[in-house]
């Protein structure tokens, strides 16, 4: 067969709006945002900061369970949340923990998820979220579920979930794309791709050119965003958000991201990254990035940070003061909130325990 009739790889080009000096670099895709909303998106990236950065102290003391850290990944995260309505659908992977808390999940209850109580997994009313999932991939069924319900109630909502470079080599992740794309689902697949699957580097865990090609064997849109520029992130998903909302069917994000802290608390990046690397992703720390913009504007000082730091560093103790004072967890107690009525085995179970 001549060489004519394979299909090869074609460059992909990130989106960029803001460059990493806080420069507009282009203005044509812009998206149209308030000076409010701006400063709101600051706000939040660096509330996530330092919270980021007392959970990891808080986990080193015992006092929370496993945490995923997500420092240099505020851009993506906060940046594509704001994207979105809050009668939306958040499926979330493990380290998603923001997107959950500012689509309406009180804090205090992330870190009883974190501590591996119940309580941490019952979601209020009107927070149109899952908790995070730890089987890698296995959110991004969850999501195509929800925008089939979505679509098959005539709701003009998305659901969007979120897994890593990783999760886009397992099986479900290929069988969500694949169903979305034939029947035209409101779904939104965002692959914060910061390089390394755990400590596997994306050159090692596939062949495909970028993650933004995976959509092309599903037959739906597929786009990479630089992940470190909020503004091009929160561009793409609302426009991925508007086409879901008008029947257009679901979109593949590839965001180019970099997590500064470790996977989790129990992996040393020392062993797998170079410190050359870090510099250069330092250099385009979106929250830095995104300052420099705001304080070009003349929205934004040194002020702002260290009253937003403060506020979140008080929302922390806050918060896990609360989750401390939560009742702790009984097996009959943990057996009555999985159904509303038990079935016979747990009635049995829970009789054992009594």
């Amino acid at each position: 067969m001549s060489k004519e009739y394979e299909v090869t790889a074609s460059e992909v080009k990130a989106l960029t709006i803001i460059s990493p000096e806080g420069k507009v670099v282009n203005e044509a895709e812009m998206p149209d945002l308030t000076d409010e909303q701006l400063k709101e998106i600051m706000r939040r990236m660096v509330f996530t900061r330092t919270w980021d950065e007392r959970a990891i102290n808080l986990g080193r003391q015992g006092r929370l369970g496993f945490y995923a850290p997500v420092s240099g990944q505020e851009a993506s995260m906060v940046g594509s949340e704001f994207a979105l309505d809050k009668e939306d659908f958040v499926c979330p992977g493990y380290r998603d923990m923001p997107q959950l808390v500012w689509h309406g999940l009180p804090l205090y209850q992330a870190f009883l998820y974190s501590r591996g109580h119940q309580y941490g997994g019952q979601i209020p009313e009107g927070v149109n979220v899952l908790m995070p999932q730890i089987i890698i991939g296995a959110q991004v069924l969850h999501a195509t579920g929800i925008a089939m319900g979505f679509k098959k109630r005539g709701k003009k909502n998305v659901a969007i979930t979120y897994t890593g470079d990783g999760g886009s080599s397992e099986g479900d992740f290929y069988e969500a794309l694949n169903f979305a794309g034939v029947f035209k689902l409101p779904a939104i697949f965002v692959v914060q791709n910061n390089g390394y699957a755990i400590t596997t580097p994306f050159s090692k865990q596939t062949a495909a050119h970028s993650v933004a090609h995976k959509a092309v064997a599903a037959g739906i849109r597929g786009v990479q965003v630089d992940g470190m520029d909020v503004v091009a992130v929160y561009k793409a998903v609302k426009e991925a958000a508007d086409r879901g909302r008008n029947g257009e069917g679901p979109t593949l994000i590839e965001i180019l991201t970099y997590r500064f802290k470790p996977h989790s608390l129990s992996d040393d990046t020392t062993k797998y990254r170079s410190k050359e690397e870090e510099g250069e992703w330092g250099h385009k720390d979106p929250i830095i990035r995104f300052g420099a913009y705001l304080e070009s504007k003349g929205l934004w000082t040194e002020e702002d940070t260290a009253r937003v730091k403060d506020e979140a560093k008080a929302a922390v103790a806050e918060h896990i003061k609360k989750a401390e004072a939560t009742e702790k967890m009984t097996i009959p107690g943990l057996i009555d909130s999985m159904f509303e009525t038990p079935t016979p085995q747990l009635a049995e179970q829970k009789a054992e325990f009594a």
